[in-house]
């Protein structure tokens, strides 16, 4: 039945086919009210005895004892909607994203379609699209130059997390250095506070430790005894670039890029994590998806079937229809001996 929704059914449906039955009493019906008990041979003389009104009043009666057995036998056929109730327990993977703001992010030595970006664009855009896919995953941020800062704690809300993100930037910190070790120690800290399945830091930075009272190595032991797999991934090209230094003239200086690849990749070896170098944009929008792909989250879904029960729609409908056609028999249609 096209017209009826996917989810209805007949718990009963055999007692439908007593519908079948309904069309056969109706002519029967119809032919016991042609039927004379008294023939006359003058027909004219029978007409005018007959109210129209109490004729159609008949029809109508009969018609509601009709209706009201057909309603019962819907009733009897048990009509029925199902609902699917699904619940979904998430395996918890809690993500900790510790982004690099010291001077050198500020290096325009990517690119976004045409455009030439600097470093922290392109990995608050990459961040951004990872950010998207985790739609069950609690993500935080630290960020960091000389030191950490705390920008957003574990959190399932993508319109706060965006929000952050857009909010990041090289005014944040007015500390100079990059501040590794500390960073991935803040990150570990704010990732025991809760019991998960799988937790992870992903370190995006373009230089080298040189600031903070904890070495990387020594934070990547940490998060190791803590269950925490480190990521980490060096943003940038080789070579000199002018960076702006922070006056009111923004004037630029040189400096030479220094990626500290054996340390990166010691970190993440020691926590079972992965090191990756980010040469351009595309390159880190890789990352981020592989990243993905090798801490993809796990959905076990259990699904429910409730079953809402209609029949006492029809029935109703019978019952009204049955009280009519008594009320109607024992006052306009009575007859008197």
């Amino acid at each position: 039945m096209r017209f009826l929704p996917d989810n209805f059914q007949f718990a009963s449906p055999h007692w439908l086919w007593l519908l079948l039955l309904l069309p056969v009493l109706a002519m029967l019906r119809a032919r016991a009210a042609r039927l004379s008990a008294v023939r006359f041979s003058p027909v004219n003389l029978l007409r005018g005895l007959g109210s129209r009104t109490r004729q159609a009043l008949g029809g109508f009666a009969v018609g509601l004892t009709l209706l009201s057995l057909g309603f019962g036998l819907l009733a009897f056929a048990r009509p029925q909607l199902l609902r699917t109730e699904e619940t979904i327990e998430e395996s918890g993977v809690e993500i900790f994203l510790s982004l690099d703001l010291s001077l050198s992010m500020s290096i325009r030595d990517m690119a976004i379609g045409n455009q030439k970006v600097d470093r922290l664009t392109v990995a608050k855009k990459v961040t951004r699209d990872f950010i998207r896919g985790r739609q069950s995953d609690r993500i935080g941020f630290v960020v960091f130059s000389g030191r950490p800062y705390l920008a957003s704690p574990l959190t399932l809300d993508q319109d706060w997390l965006m929000t952050t993100l857009d909010r990041i930037g090289f005014n944040q910190t007015k500390d100079m250095g990059t501040a590794i070790g500390s960073s991935l120690a803040t990150a570990a800290k704010r990732l025991t506070s809760r019991d998960s399945k799988s937790k992870i830091i992903i370190l995006v930075t373009d230089g080298a430790n040189n600031s903070g009272k904890i070495s990387p190595q020594d934070a990547a032991k940490l998060a190791k005894t803590l269950g925490i797999k480190i990521y980490t991934i060096a943003i940038g090209t080789d070579g000199y670039h002018q960076v702006p230094i922070p006056t009111p003239d923004g004037q630029y200086v040189g400096v030479r890029q220094e990626f500290d690849e054996e340390t990166l990749k010691e970190v993440a070896q020691i926590t079972n994590g992965k090191f990756f170098p980010a040469r351009d944009s595309q390159a880190l929008a890789n990352i981020f998806k592989e990243i993905d792909r090798l801490e993809k989250t796990k959905l076990n879904i259990r699904r429910n079937t409730l079953v809402d029960e209609l029949y006492y729609y029809p029935l109703t409908a019978a019952a009204i229809c049955a009280f009519l056609a008594v009320i109607l028999g024992q006052t306009l249609l009575r007859r008197n001996p």
